[in-house]
């Protein structure tokens, strides 16, 4: 085989066919950038601006214009997350999943668990497949992931951690595919987590039921997740605010919550760290909830930093250059004292 052949099919593994499964997966309903899930969040949108419109609670003369218009889809930043969005399948393949090929033979899967269970106490009765269990483990599979999210995301908006998920906050205008802005360091974090405790829990959960138990699908899609990507989770990244009210608020996550979470006034910094369950924010002190009437919000971290995150160089290489630069100035005061002892 020559040289060009090789590096021709490297350029197909590496870059061309993540690109292309990136493209087509907007036609699936695994992820919530699926034209279907668009589709329902911008009919509520929809919907949500008729009802203003109707009652002179918005100045808006068009939907488009409602939804930000040119001014936030054809935004500088708008266009970095549409780009990003397919560079980081490329990223995804080059480096995410080889760094947790690394890791993923050390982590204890759910066959391990069931194997040391039975060895505990003994081998269990099969319960049988119903529709019961499918749905009891399919409740626990999405709490368990939610909760993962909460204190994973919590995580990384402290000191050492907040240089690589400012990538995601550095987007001075909120569009679906801002979803993607995440650095793939915090990608490889949450997929190692996530992978932990769901060995550990489905290990426990088919032990107790004596087998394996199938979660229960729509569509192919764990019906929690379906249910939730229907209910505007595009609108979550976005200037379309869409309050619950501030009871269903302690317990589901809002768009206009995750707007909230994405300001960068003061005042509510660190709050609704929630994914689709503001539960775990009620629980743990960090939530905030809105009401019908708009907040006025700015979005981004700040002028200083706006420039450095408008390239895709910019949210890939400025964490670690952040990173280093503060490990830097910590072990340069050690230096001193030690040269003054």
């Amino acid at each position: 085989m020559d040289v060009l052949s090789i590096a021709y099919e490297r350029l197909t593994e590496l870059v061309i066919e993540p690109v292309a499964e990136q493209f087509l997966g907007i036609f699936d309903l695994n992820g919530r950038l699926g034209v279907l899930f668009l589709f329902l969040s911008y009919s509520i949108a929809y919907g949500l601006f008729r009802y203003r419109k109707h009652r002179g609670l918005t100045d808006a003369r068009s939907f488009w214009q409602f939804i930000g218009g040119s001014r936030v889809y054809f935004h500088r930043s708008a266009w970095l997350d549409y780009r990003y969005y397919f560079v980081r399948a490329i990223l995804k393949v080059a480096l995410v999943l080889p760094v947790v090929g690394l890791v993923d033979p050390y982590i204890l899967r759910s066959g391990d668990y069931i194997a040391f269970f039975t060895n505990l106490w003994g081998a269990r009765p099969q319960l049988g497949e119903n529709l019961a269990l499918s749905l009891l483990y399919g409740l626990g599979v999405f709490l368990l992931k939610d909760f993962t999210h909460y204190w994973a995301h919590r995580a990384f908006h402290s000191r050492w951690l907040w240089a690589f998920h400012k990538v995601h906050h550095s987007a001075p205008v909120l569009v679906p595919a801002t979803a993607s802005r995440v650095h793939f360091l915090e990608k490889i974090v949450e997929k190692l987590a996530v992978g932990v405790l769901l060995g550990l829990y489905a290990g426990a959960f088919w032990y107790a039921c004596g087998g394996e138990v199938s979660r229960y699908t729509l569509f192919g899609v764990t019906y929690l997740v379906f249910i939730f990507n229907g209910l505007a989770a595009n609108l979550r990244h976005s200037h379309v605010w869409l309050s619950f009210g501030p009871v269903v608020e302690h317990v589901l996550n809002s768009p206009a919550q995750h707007q909230i979470h994405h300001s960068d006034a003061p005042r509510h910094f660190n709050k609704n760290f929630g994914t689709n369950l503001s539960l775990w924010d009620w629980m743990f002190g960090t939530l905030y909830v809105t009401t019908s009437k708009p907040e006025a919000i700015r979005f981004g971290t700040g002028e200083k930093d706006r420039e450095r995150y408008l390239t895709i160089y910019g949210l890939i290489v400025t964490p670690f250059v952040d990173t280093a630069r503060k490990l830097a100035r910590q072990r340069r005061p050690q230096r001193i004292s030690l040269r003054n002892g």
